[in-house]
């Protein structure tokens, strides 16, 4: 056997350049051993031999990636690197929700309360191509984070209505998701100063037109 065929074989059939470790970055919520799992990587395999974009195609199924990046580590492992999805908004009834990322992508259910920073929205048809998922989230995310755990609802009956209550009761109207920077940092200011004594606390902040608020 020559040489060359000797290299080949190790290569591509061999057991020393086999799979060992299936190595897996980037993690936020998910277990390694549920990307591993979905993965389907065989314990052994060469590693010339494992399809990584089939690896990387499992793996993107899993509702809670938003990319993954598959390559192999020589010489024993197969590294998958994982971004996943971050939630800033929850729909549906309590007791089985849906998580929303910035996109409008569902991509979880929750059964007890969301996480920290995770604002309830109420749209009619939540996703990705309905324009009311997209204004309310465009609203929650121009929000600082701190803020957005005094959120109790984000309504949004129609994409020109979008509709914040707050956990003291006080109702923010945004109106579009237009301008949605500026009203935020409008919002933010306005209840500093409401907290800090200077402005008189206000049922209703209405900030549908930023250079002209209402409060009352």
């Amino acid at each position: 056997m020559t040489v060359l065929a000797v290299l080949g074989w190790l290569l591509w059939l061999g057991p020393v350049l086999a799979v060992r470790t299936v190595q897996v970055d980037g993690l936020g919520t998910l277990s390694a051993d549920r990307v591993r799992e979905a993965a389907q990587v065989p314990d052994g395999e060469p590693l010339l031999r494992v399809d990584v974009a089939a690896v990387e195609r499992r793996v993107g199924k899993l509702p809670q990636i938003r990319s993954v990046q598959a390559a192999r580590g020589w010489p024993d492992r197969i590294v998958i690197t994982v971004s996943e999805r971050i939630p800033v908004a929850v729909v549906g009834e309590r007791g089985r929700r849906s998580l929303v990322d910035a996109d409008g992508v569902l991509f979880d259910t929750v059964t007890g309360e969301p996480p920290r920073g995770v604002v309830p929205l109420e749209v009619a048809e939540p996703g990705t191509d309905d324009p009311a998922t997209r204004a309310g989230i465009a609203a929650i995310r121009a929000l600082p984070r701190d803020l957005r755990d005094d959120v109790t609802r984000v309504a949004v009956p129609a994409p020109e209505s979008i509709e914040l209550t707050m956990t003291d009761g006080t109702v923010v109207r945004w109106g579009s998701a237009e301008e949605s920077a500026t009203k935020g940092r409008v919002v933010v200011a306005l209840l500093d100063r409401i907290g800090d004594g200077q402005l008189e606390p206000a049922g209703l902040i209405d900030v549908s037109a930023p250079d002209a608020v209402v409060l009352r």
